[in-house]
């Protein structure tokens, strides 16, 4: 690939979400100009974060586009440089998965390539994967790359709760390599696992609900952190523009930079937030279970450095959820009989977040874009 720029003109989908915002954030700060696609721009509430971030008067304007829409991202991706695909569709109680969520996954990303070929100045594509498209079958392995997709037959068999998501994930993936290919645009599919860390958006992210479940007590995620794989928002946004700007950079890369099991997140839990009462036991599930390993081994051989430790991750999404309100200061009965702080409802969340979730089990219905 020749000639892919720092600092030109760029759009990012699913802006006002959970990783879009981010990614947002740090493309300005590299000064790009950025063409942030959302819903509905004048919903205050969902893009306010993303007006007040630095050198957004300058360099930032918002377009509405959906992607049910044919042609709906003409305007906002002609002239640009390069495209980060984060938007997606998410509405894990759909009566109607097929026309709700996965063919709208599969022709947005497809609307999304033909406008970048109408613009004729687009370099290169960046699409938000999921881990979803890679781990989800029968019989789980120790260790996943670039070469594991997840088995569609086994997933429309036993249509887990989520298995809309990974089947519109992992369709739309393959379509949009084929698509690119075909319309020689560069494409690049970042894979990441369970998203970590800070975040700007004013909702609970998806991906969140379920990192934290140990300290909300929402048993119905432990079976996707049992063998859980995560990755650091800044990290992963940090990812993708290093992708972008790298001329070499083809095809899949995993972004993930630990690997814990359930176990090993309640020890340090209950090391570094003692305030939080966590469970050294988990129904069905062994002690001695072992690690999931998702390899960021060509991504990392590219050059790529993570920053951020598994402490780092959780102490921010932690301090972030609880100024937030989303999650308690503690859970522990205090000495003087006083019962456990209240927890929020954690099926408030935001579904705009790019694709992170593995295997959600998100209670609650959301039809937003991430």
């Amino acid at each position: 690939m020749e000639g892919v720029m720092p600092a030109g003109t760029v759009c990012v989908t699913g802006a006002a979400g959970f990783i879009g915002s981010w990614l947002v954030m740090r493309l300005l700060e590299r000064g790009y100009v950025v063409r942030a696609t959302v819903r509905d721009p004048g919903n205050l509430e969902k893009v306010k974060q993303l007006m007040e971030l630095p050198k957004a008067s300058t360099n930032l304007t918002l377009w509405k586009a959906d992607m049910n829409e044919e042609g709906s991202f003409d305007e906002a991706i002609r002239g640009c440089h390069g495209v980060f695909h984060v938007a997606t569709p998410m509405d894990f109680e759909s009566k109607d998965p097929e026309n709700e969520m996965i063919k709208p996954t599969i022709n947005g990303v497809l609307n999304i390539i033909r406008s970048c070929v109408k613009a004729k100045t687009v370099k290169r594509l960046v699409f938000t994967s999921s881990a979803g498209t890679v781990d989800v079958e029968e019989h789980k392995q120790t260790a996943y790359d670039e070469n594991s997709w997840s088995d569609l037959d086994f997933i429309y068999s036993k249509k887990m709760l989520g298995w809309m998501y990974f089947v519109s994930k992992t369709l739309a993936e393959k379509a949009a390599s084929k698509a690119a290919k075909e319309n020689n645009i560069d494409f690049i599919s970042i894979i990441p696992t369970l998203v970590v860390g800070h975040f700007i958006t004013p909702t609970f992210p998806p991906s969140l609900v379920t990192a934290l479940s140990l300290i909300t007590g929402n048993e119905a995620h432990y079976s996707i952190i049992k063998q859980g794989s995560f990755v650091h928002l800044d990290d992963l946004c940090e990812a993708h523009i290093f992708l972008y700007e790298n001329p070499k950079a083809e095809g899949r890369y995993i972004c993930s930079s630990h690997n814990a099991t359930i176990y090993d997140q309640g020890k340090m839990i209950r090391e570094k937030w003692p305030e939080y009462d966590i469970p050294t036991e988990f129904k069905g599930i062994q002690k001695d279970i072992p690690v999931v390993l998702f390899s960021s081994k060509k991504l990392i051989g590219m050059g790529f450095q993570f920053k951020y430790t598994l402490e780092d991750m959780f102490r921010g999404a932690i301090e972030t959820c609880r100024a937030k309100g989303f999650i308690p200061h503690s859970t522990r009965v205090q000495a003087n009989g006083h019962e456990k702080e209240s927890l929020p409802n954690t099926a408030v969340a935001d579904s705009e977040n790019g694709g992170s979730l593995p295997n959600s089990t998100e209670n609650g219905t959301n039809k937003e874009e991430k």
